[in-house]
């Protein structure tokens, strides 16, 4: 019966999303199927896990809101088998929509006990993704050139590594700033050289920091 009820409360978020202007099908589709409240503790499944805001989940961090993630998500266009890395795993349920996608997923994590949880978590599971304890800032350069980054932290600034990192044609969506809300913004890169950038409203995201707690 409980099973029921959450997938009830999965399509009432699609319908929210779909209000808030979110049209992707293949999208809609992940966050219709994913079950987002086994990343959250039990105790907050029932009340928190369908709601529409972002929700702590320890280290100083927070699980997307999930229009959040489905915007992200739809701005990176993503095809089956697209290279896709990701910058702050976190709870792993923005992973699992890049999996859902057919992304293959490369996800680097700089807080260890989120790391290992998340590595834990997909695995049995059932998502696929190649995770990584490290520094975001520095990309993965051994796996470039990337279909798409997305970062899911608030950056200072745009990383030039990370710009380095996308093929010809690639497109990273990261949100910049360094208050309490950021811009989110869509690079693509047109050339070696040359790289387009385009702005999408105010979000709001944990700080992207450097330094990795072992």
């Amino acid at each position: 019966m409980k099973d029921f009820r959450f997938q009830g409360l999965r399509n009432k978020l699609v319908s929210q999303l779909k209000e808030k202007g979110i049209s992707d099908k293949r999208v809609l589709d992940a966050i219709a199927k994913i079950p987002r409240h086994l990343f959250f503790d039990e105790v907050f499944r029932n009340q928190f896990a369908y709601e529409d805001v972002a929700f702590p989940i320890g280290q100083d961090q927070t699980i997307s809101q999930p229009y959040t993630v489905a915007f992200q998500s739809e701005m990176l266009n993503i095809k089956k088998g697209h290279k896709v890395l990701e910058i702050g795993t976190g709870s792993g349920y923005q992973t699992a929509v890049l999996s859902f996608l057919g992304a293959k997923v490369f996800s680097i994590e700089r807080q260890r006990v989120l790391f290992e949880k998340a590595s834990i978590f997909l695995s049995e599971n059932g998502y696929r993704a190649h995770l990584f304890f490290g520094d975001g800032f520095k990309g993965k350069k051994v796996f470039a050139p990337y279909d798409s980054i997305i970062v899911t932290c608030g950056a200072p600034f745009i990383p030039i590594s990370l710009k380095k990192q996308l093929k010809i044609g690639g497109r990273m969506v990261i949100p910049v700033g360094e208050g309490n809300v950021q811009q989110m913004k869509l690079i693509v890169r047109s050339s070696e050289d040359e790289f387009k950038e385009s702005t999408y409203g105010e979000f709001k995201f944990v700080p992207m920091l450097k330094n990795i707690n072992n």
